[in-house]
């Protein structure tokens, strides 16, 4: 996690981010800058459906999709919209400790009985439906995901700001991701 930037002071905040969407969030959820009143958003926030993240910012600031590890792979066409009709020009993509898209494939066997016994699903169903979409939303690790995700996002949306930055659930502030 030495990738990590801190964002403790207005300081810390990045030139390229300042008076921006991104250094906005940062400013709201780490700093507790006073909202202002939006009536349109400024911004996409990508990140993880994890239950134990939770954004302290104005209403009506972000569209924000939440998707296993930030992975916004299939959801580009609500990424389209966002941008197209709702006009954003920068999107937060946050990924997150803990996350359980982490090694996945160890989950394998808590995932298939947890859809036998839970959704009342046939074994054969449950492991055929892991070793379908398993692969699909492994994301190795938080940090390096997280990265790889703002660049694939850069090359597809080439006029859209993109920050990668990573929500630590142990003090539930925001960090930018060092990209060096």
């Amino acid at each position: 996690m030495n990738r990590l930037i801190n964002i403790a002071k207005p300081t810390d905040i990045p030139a390229s981010y300042q008076e921006q969407p991104i250094g906005l969030l940062l400013a709201y959820h780490n700093l507790n800058h006073p909202f202002e009143v939006y009536t349109t958003a400024q911004l996409l926030i990508g990140m993880c459906m994890d239950h134990r993240k939770h954004l302290h910012i104005p209403d009506n600031f972000a569209y924000i999709l939440r998707s296993g590890g930030a992975n916004l792979r299939y959801s580009e066409f609500k990424v389209s919209y966002a941008i197209a009709v709702g006009g954003v020009r920068s999107i937060a993509l946050i990924g997150h400790t803990q996350c359980g898209m982490v090694n996945l494939v160890s989950k394998r066997e808590q995932f298939v009985q947890g859809l036998v016994e839970g959704a009342g699903w046939e074994r054969e169903w449950a492991e055929a439906h892991f070793q379908h979409f398993g692969p699909m939303f492994e994301i190795g690790d938080e940090v390096d995901f997280t990265l790889s995700e703002a660049k694939r996002l850069r090359l597809r949306y080439p006029r859209i700001q993109v920050a990668p930055l990573m929500y630590r659930v142990e003090d539930n502030l925001l960090y930018l991701i060092r990209e060096d």
